[in-house]
């Protein structure tokens, strides 16, 4: 990616672990001219955690305004999505994580959030994982979880107008916002 391009309004970038998403979808933003804003859905709980958080922040550099928020996302979308930005939200299925072990209405969480989206007047640049083409989990949450992940992944890319599948630090365009 060396020549500085356009951003759709929504791009949705899947992958597995270590996939090499975060780093594509952070590509995505740093070749636009838009003023960076990482939304950073974690919490360091653990010091593997924190260790991830440094290393991602290290990479990004100086360039990116951040805002932490693990809950209130479609309300920081609603906030700050406007003309000349970039936001990327890194990522959603950690966010998901956070809403259902608060109990929250996933589906009508996901449905705001998408909603959000459709409304929002900046560029942003979702990341996720995509976390059903493994075993089926063992306990009740984990299915419920990968359930809702699949859903919310679903929604979210018939939002988007631009999808994108990263493998082995490869993109495969599932979507593209030039298709029409």
């Amino acid at each position: 990616m060396a020549a500085e391009s356009k951003l759709p309004a929504v791009t949705l970038v899947l992958g597995a672990a270590a996939s090499g998403k975060s780093r594509y979808a952070e590509q995505l933003v740093e070749v636009s001219s838009y003023d960076r804003i990482y939304v950073a859905t974690a919490t360091s709980d653990d010091a593997e955690m924190a260790e991830r958080i440094r290393r991602h922040r290290a990479r990004r550099g100086a360039d990116w305004q951040t805002i932490e928020e693990p809950h209130d996302l479609t309300g920081t979308l609603r906030l700050r999505a406007k003309p000349g930005t970039a936001m990327l939200v890194d990522c959603l299925t950690l966010w998901l994580t956070n809403r259902m072990l608060a109990d929250a209405d996933l589906d009508q969480e996901v449905g705001d959030l998408a909603k959000a989206l459709g409304d929002a007047e900046g560029s942003i640049v979702l990341v996720s994982n995509e976390v059903g083409a493994g075993i089926v989990p063992n306990n009740q949450m984990a299915r419920r979880f990968r359930d809702h992940a699949g859903q919310m992944n679903q929604q979210i890319a018939a939002e988007a107008d631009s999808v994108i599948l990263v493998t082995a630090g490869l993109p495969q365009i599932l979507k593209s916002s030039e298709e029409g």
